[in-house]
């Protein structure tokens, strides 16, 4: 009961990530920058096993599409909502679909391009007509631009763990990519975040919220939960995160987002029930497979 508890914790603390960097008045680069330096503090001081695995150059791999996700992430959730920007990264799934069997040599299924055609459509519906803006959400085209660009830097951040497991690589080996991925985040943020003297005492304790506990804290139950917790029930706990994310920034920011964009996200999250149920049934029959 403990590790699962751990999992849902680790998401409730994830979908808080968009409703807190829309409560900061910094800006954009310097919410990432800043949450990205003290995150890798914190995974490093709340995980042991990332320790082992930060110089790597495996983890220096994996860390760059990390970094790219974290930044992008931000950017995205001050420019559109936060369920534009949960739901647009969760798209990942559409795009290893091309990169898996490309790069994995992994064999994509029949069962699988069906729910990547409803991922497809639910990620269409966001660019179907014009959304309004709102207070934190000034400019949602461009925000969704960059949330498409997070789920497709998060699918090689998918794809570089997924390789890893493949090589036999330790339990654990991963997190040295969150370590590094935070640090170049912080590193490429820094230059862009100058001058930080006008921040409010609020958003320092925002941003350290966001790295202590938002990534850090929730990297610590997840590695806790990983350990006992079958991978689908894994995956369907972790769905509380894109869940939960809308409802936070609707509850303190009064954002509601637009009527497109809730049935695209409605989607995209059947979508990855969906796929996340049919992956337990694995192996299957090699007439069910393409490609």
């Amino acid at each position: 009961m403990l590790p699962r508890l751990a999992i849902l914790a680790a998401a409730l603390l994830f979908s808080t990530g968009g409703a807190a960097i829309k409560a900061s008045t910094f800006g954009g680069w310097q919410v990432a920058g800043l949450r990205s330096a003290i995150a890798a503090v914190a995974v490093l001081a709340l995980v042991p096993a990332a320790r082992r695995h930060v110089a790597s150059w495996r983890a220096l791999l994996i860390g760059v599409a990390y970094a790219a996700t974290l930044v992008l992430f931000v950017q995205a959730n001050k420019h559109t909502t936060a369920a534009n920007s949960i739901f647009l990264q969760s798209t990942a799934p559409l795009y290893l679909l091309v990169l898996a069997p490309t790069v994995l040599k992994e064999r994509v299924h029949r069962r699988d391009l069906g729910l990547m055609l409803v991922l497809a459509a639910g990620l269409a519906l966001f660019f179907v007509g014009a959304e309004p803006g709102q207070p934190s959400a000034p400019d949602p085209f461009v925000g969704n631009l960059l949330g498409v660009c997070s789920g497709l830097t998060w699918a090689f951040t998918l794809l570089g763990l997924r390789w890893l497991e493949r090589r036999g690589a330790e339990p654990g080996a991963g997190l040295g990519g969150v370590v590094v991925g935070n640090l170049v985040a912080a590193i490429v943020c820094l230059p862009f975040a100058w001058p930080l003297s006008y921040g409010l005492f609020g958003d320092w304790l925002l941003v350290l919220y966001l790295g202590v506990f938002q990534i850090g804290a929730a990297y610590a139950l997840l590695t806790r939960g990983f350990r006992e917790v079958p991978a689908l029930e894994v995956s369907l706990l972790i769905l509380v995160e894109p869940a939960l994310s809308p409802v936070w920034a609707w509850l303190f920011q009064g954002e509601r987002p637009g009527a497109y964009a809730a049935v695209g996200g409605a989607l995209i999250l059947a979508a990855s029930i969906g796929k996340a149920a049919l992956d337990r049934r694995r192996p299957r029959a090699p007439d069910a497979e393409v490609g």
